[in-house]
């Protein structure tokens, strides 16, 4: 269970205002087409959820266990460094014309690959026993993160702290993670 809450709760804090979100909204302005481009957010976030779960799990018999939680630290302070720094605009896929949902669902799967959540998944699924927890916990956070920007475009990223819940989301990944770190390195 503490799987799918990190994951979740990671996943959710490393999407606010990220790329992902900028890019939602933009093709939500474009499209007007909610339930399609919700759709899109899900496949994607449950695609990019299911293979780095899957990858942790190849990778986290073939580890020790301070390995295991060195990595698990890494991907933490890979999602606060993430976190801090500047966000720049994705490209919003104008030439794209294969409709609202496959664009959002290949915008949002491609965009997410070398992301902090997606590595906070891989490293989670790393180190615990439930890659399919850290699937699922990453993909929730990643679409509630989401569905407001699609529903209330701008009126969310405007009423919402953005730089204050990144800041904050970010120092709190980088303690977890050094902590993680140092423990993992104090039993070598």
């Amino acid at each position: 269970m503490d799987a799918l809450l990190i994951a979740l709760l990671g996943c959710l804090f490393g999407e606010i205002g990220d790329k992902g979100q900028l890019l939602v909204l933009a093709l939500a302005h474009r499209y007007q087409r909610d339930g399609a481009i919700i759709a899109g957010v899900a496949v994607a976030a449950i695609a990019n959820a299911a293979l780095s779960a899957a990858a942790g799990a190849w990778i986290g018999p073939m580890l020790g266990h301070d390995a295991r939680l060195l990595f698990m630290a890494l991907s933490l302070l890979f999602l606060g460094v993430g976190l801090l720094w500047p966000v720049k605009m994705p490209d919003t896929l104008d030439d794209w014309r294969i409709g609202p949902f496959l664009t959002t669902a290949l915008g949002v799967f491609i965009l997410g690959f070398g992301d902090g959540p997606q590595f906070l998944i891989l490293g989670i699924a790393t180190r615990t026993a439930d890659p399919a927890l850290a699937a699922i916990g990453g993909a929730i956070g990643v679409i509630a993160a989401s569905v407001p920007v699609i529903l209330m475009r701008d009126r969310f990223l405007s009423v919402l702290p953005v730089r204050a819940i990144r800041l904050v989301g970010g120092g709190i990944a980088i303690l977890a993670g050094a902590g993680m770190a140092m423990s993992a390195i104090g039993r070598l």
